[in-house]
């Protein structure tokens, strides 16, 4: 019993030492690292920041992160985003799936003015990853969490992936 709890604790750390890395590599290949990184760990600590999300709505409308405002990528709107977010100093957190996207509206959002914008490191994925809480549209914390398509989901190791809802 001892060594099966052994492995599976073992194959856990492993799973998620991979993603964590492979997400890493990911990052590195495709950021320029243009908006300011906020780390899981520091997002959970964070007080009352403003959350984007900047993923599709069919993604969003699987699970996203408490009180996240939907804003889009394809469909983003600047001008919808000033309106709803008047204080230009606010703590402004974008997420998408893992960073890359978040990362292009993070730019947008600070040639608008916005001076304390961040892009959620790893986004969604590492978010879930790391064992926290995804909410449906409902309000309701479930374990889903849409994947984008098959190649970007290898990096989502917890949760239950979604494709197409």
């Amino acid at each position: 019993m001892k060594t099966w709890l052994s492995t599976i604790l073992f194959l856990w750390v492993v799973s998620i030492s991979f993603s964590q890395n492979k997400i890493d590599k990911t990052l590195k290949k495709l950021n320029k690292e243009s908006v300011e990184y906020i780390h899981v760990d520091a997002l959970k600590s964070d007080t009352n920041p403003i959350l984007l999300d900047a993923r599709e709505k069919a993604e969003f409308d699987v699970s996203h992160l408490k009180n996240a405002i939907w804003v889009g990528y394809d469909t983003f709107q600047l001008d919808s985003v000033v309106q709803k977010l008047q204080n230009k100093n606010s703590e402004i957190i974008v997420y998408c799936s893992i960073g890359v996207r978040s990362e292009n509206i993070g730019e947008k959002l600070e040639k608008a003015g916005y001076t304390n914008v961040k892009n959620l490191y790893g986004g969604i994925f590492e978010w879930k990853n790391e064992g926290n809480p995804v909410y449906d549209p409902s309000g309701n914390e479930t374990e889903q969490v849409h994947a984008f398509n098959k190649h970007w989901g290898k990096l989502l190791t917890s949760g239950e992936k979604v494709y197409d809802k």
